[in-house]
């Protein structure tokens, strides 16, 4: 990074302050763009993302290199921290100098930094030092000739700069990083928070409002007229184990699209996406889901823990791959669907006739042909990838 030269002009008030360094991940973007990258990584070349573990041996900047030279990670539509922006938009047009300093693989960081506009200039690993921390700080001397600057920061490991900087700002800070402020007896000057509140984030990621569909759970039950409190037990079980499991499905999903979702208008608000919650977080509350989901599942009859087993092997292959195949995706959709009527016969050990079961399918299929084709004619012409609409 080379900064730009002085003007032979007199400073302005703005020039005359120190420079202003900005960290990247979990500050200008909310998100991490590594995670960010892996994420896409895993999607579109699977088998490459496989053998990415054995790289971690060669060390976190030569790791950071890799993910960046097999993923182009899009800029544009990343999770920026409006506030922080915002203020950044707000020193730029005052002639200030701005700096993107991160331990973001340094050719990404260039690539936010020439689409944004407003740095002079830029550090970030390159392949063999890892620039977060106290190397991220020498760095910063190194290239201001140990001027004073001020620096905005998110998490603990922004401490050792948060401590020499001559201002001190905070975006999204961590609690790590609030703790460590206190013990130092730092106050920030700024602080941009942008986050929505956690539990109305973890409430959004499971999609409680779906649930409904395993309400044909109760079907063969209520077909069969035989309302025992037993089966009605069973069946509020069976209910509650395939909602566990779908919300573990809907974060899957969720994580996996997530670039995706980021350049639709709608979607882009979902908590992934957004950066509410990290995908650390997401993995995290789908093992918890899918944890309940089987653990409901063995007080129920071996059956029902089968077709609960089918269900999620289709979800996730939906998820991963089928939902971008023609009519595969209307038969994954109605599968998904259907396969809740044998579930709900196991889990309260009732027998569905063929009949029912044909005409569940003939239905279920219609249907999903038919929200499918609304949902492509409304999304012709607008360049987006079709939207989710597993059961």
């Amino acid at each position: 990074m080379r900064l730009p030269q002085p003007v032979s002009q007199p400073e302005s008030a703005a020039t005359a302050l120190p420079p202003l360094c900005v960290d990247l991940d979990g500050t200008l973007v909310k998100s991490d763009t590594l995670i960010d990258s892996l994420l896409v990584l895993v999607r579109t070349r699977p088998l490459r993302a496989l053998a990415l573990p054995l790289r971690v041996f060669e060390g976190r900047a030569a790791f950071k290199a890799r993910v960046t030279s097999a993923v182009s990670l899009d800029v544009e539509h990343l999770p920026y921290n409006r506030r922080v922006l915002q203020f950044l938009e707000e020193e730029h047009g005052r002639g200030r100098t701005i700096l993107l300093a991160t331990g973001a693989d340094e050719r990404l960081a260039r690539r936010i930094a020439d689409h944004l506009g407003l740095f002079s200039g830029v550090l970030g690993s390159d392949g063999t030092t890892n620039l977060t921390g106290s190397r991220k700080l020498d760095g910063l001397r190194a290239e201001l000739n140990s001027s004073p600057f001020d620096y905005i920061g998110n998490g603990r490991a922004d401490l050792p700069l948060l401590e020499s900087a001559a201002g001190c700002m905070v975006a999204n800070p961590s609690r790590g990083l609030r703790a460590g402020l206190r013990a130092r007896g730092l106050q920030p000057a700024r602080e941009f928070e942008e986050r929505a509140h956690l539990l109305e984030s973890i409430v959004r990621a499971a999609r409680p409002r779906r649930w409904a569909k395993n309400l044909l759970l109760f079907l063969p039950m209520l077909l069969a007229h035989m309302l025992a409190a037993g089966r009605i037990a069973a069946a509020l079980l069976a209910f509650g184990a395939f909602s566990m499991a779908a919300s573990a499905a809907y974060i899957v999903n969720d994580l996996l699209d997530l670039e995706a979702d980021r350049r639709d208008r709608r979607k882009r608000q979902r908590p992934f996406a957004a950066g509410d919650l990290s995908p650390a977080a997401g993995l995290a509350m789908a093992a918890l889901f899918l944890l309940l989901s089987l653990l409901g599942a063995r007080l129920l009859p071996p059956e029902f823990l089968a077709w609960l087993g089918f269900y999620l092997v289709l979800t996730l292959a939906y998820s991963a791959a089928l939902k971008r195949i023609g009519v595969v995706d209307a038969l994954s959709v109605s599968a998904l669907c259907v396969l809740r009527l044998p579930a709900g016969a196991a889990a309260t050990q009732i027998q569905i006739s063929r009949g029912m079961a044909g005409f569940s399918v003939v239905l279920f299929f219609s249907l999903a042909i038919a929200l499918r084709f609304a949902k492509l004619q409304s999304q012709r012409g607008a360049g987006r990838e079709p939207g989710d609409s597993r059961g």
